[in-house]
């Protein structure tokens, strides 16, 4: 099915479910963590409730059961919810558009082919190694969409696919985010949650991490290779034709303006704390200045970028319709009620395949909350004390957390940046699974192994 498709079924379904699983919350109060202030669950604190009830402040009644008017609601309530995210992609793609009219630095682009000669394998290692570091420092997500522009002509121009580009783009950031060493929005909140000080399985993390990244170097060469041979054997050949037409006419790259304003960029996020906001300001500054060093006129940079907003249309609004599921989830107050029933589940397993539970509780949770900082608040509260009891480290639960997020990720049609970095591309889902399903594999074994370790080290 579409992709819309797959997320208007999952609203469907979860709403579903708001009318048979029991609504409840837990308490919630505010900490301080490495990525701010975090509204978090206090264990213990559930308390079921009354899918109707009265509002005491209001007199109003309020009914948790999601009907067929929340159903349709959902998708806008969920690009409202997700506006920075929408704003970020659309802004992204009007201030491209505007950089890839110039056509400037074509050239430019063909002698870098050129002067790798038979080389130009070494693409691939090289950019997913940059990548991956950004991910396990700084959690690159949303800020690799723009890399898609860049990699796919590329990677077409040299005799591979559309989808070894978004291998790249998309499979670089997220094995560093899986394996995350120093993420804030990852391991650092899911520590500071549980009240772990410091970063004690960093020497952990950082060999995790080596490995893990070289896992998938190693894969995605394999794949590239196998398409330079046979380009026919491409899941994505047929597709990437028309995709040759649409990058020699509309999507040539201008590098060094590119460069510049991402090189601004890494500096923003890595000195000053930048975000969104700040990183669509760089955008928008490098479209207008490359429209006015490529000679074109107003009029051209008003419709170029209008072209670009429509270009990225479609996967800014599928982060929305995705976030659309949480609203309904959170609108029959489930989510509470499905952790509480699955850490009942865990706190009667034994010690030595807990750590195997909590992963596959941490990756079914990751379909409601894809957000790494959202399952860290949501979780950890219960899982960090949990996996004390069990006599184990207390960093397992993180380990779990980061490595199982995001490998559910990997695959989701709820996960934000990977709908949009497939809708950028224009490679579906079946396309993806098929590509992934194998490596996919090895990310759950490995992430189940690194778990396991975690949770035997000394505390």
């Amino acid at each position: 099915p579409h992709v819309y498709t797959i997320a208007f079924m999952l609203i469907v379904f979860f709403a579903v479910l708001t009318w048979i699983v029991p609504s409840g919350q837990f308490d919630r109060q505010t900490i301080q963590t490495a990525a701010g202030e975090r509204e978090v669950a206090v264990a213990g604190t559930y308390q079921e409730v009354d899918k109707v009830y009265t509002d005491s402040e209001t007199g109003e009644t309020v009914d948790l059961r999601q009907g067929i008017d929340a159903v349709l609601q959902a998708p806008a309530k969920g690009i409202q919810a997700a506006a920075d995210v929408v704003a970020f992609v659309l802004l992204i793609g009007g201030s491209f558009a505007i950089v890839t009219k110039t056509n400037a630095l074509n050239a430019g682009m063909s002698r870098v082919i050129k002067k790798l000669k038979n080389k130009d394998i070494l693409i691939i290692p090289i950019s997913m190694i940059l990548l991956s570091i950004c991910g396990t420092t700084f959690g690159m997500s949303e800020e690799a969409l723009p890399f898609y522009a860049i990699f796919i002509p590329i990677m077409l121009s040299i005799g591979y696919d559309s989808m070894t580009a978004f291998i790249i783009c998309f499979l670089g950031p997220n094995l560093g985010y899986c394996a995350s060493t120093i993420d804030p929005f990852n391991v650092l909140i899911a520590q500071g949650v549980i009240g772990i000080e410091g970063n004690p399985q960093l020497w952990l993390r950082a060999i995790l991490w080596v490995i893990f990244t070289a896992a998938g170097i190693f894969w995605a060469m394999r794949y590239a290779r196998r398409v330079k041979l046979d380009p026919k054997s491409s899941i994505t050949y047929e597709d990437d034709k028309q995709k040759r037409k649409e990058f020699t006419l509309r999507h040539k790259l201008v590098l060094i303006d590119f460069a510049v304003g991402m090189g601004v960029i890494v500096w923003g996020l890595v000195t000053q704390g930048w975000y969104m906001d700040e990183i669509s300001m760089v955008f928008l500054a490098m479209g207008l200045l490359a429209g006015i060093l490529g000679g074109l006129d107003e009029k051209t940079i008003a419709e170029e970028f209008v072209r670009g907003i429509a270009d990225f249309a479609y996967a800014a609004c599928i982060i929305g319709i995705a976030r659309g599921i949480l609203v309904v989830a959170e609108g029959g107050m489930i989510i509470d009620s499905i952790l509480n029933w699955l850490v009942g589940l865990l706190a009667g397993a034994p010690s030595f395949i807990y750590t195997t539970f909590m992963y596959i509780v941490l990756g079914l949770l990751s379909l409601l909350v894809p957000s790494s900082s959202g399952l860290a608040a949501l979780t950890m509260p219960v899982m960090g004390p949990l996996t004390e009891l069990m006599g184990l480290n207390p960093g397992a639960a993180v380990t779990a957390l980061q490595f199982a997020n995001q490998t559910v990720n990997t695959i989701s049609p709820v996960a934000g940046m990977t709908v949009a970095g497939l809708a950028v591309a224009k490679i579906s889902f079946g396309q993806w699974w098929k590509t992934i399903w194998k490596f996919f594999i090895f990310m759950v074994l490995f992430g189940l192994v690194a778990t396991v370790i975690s949770g035997l080290l000394p505390m």
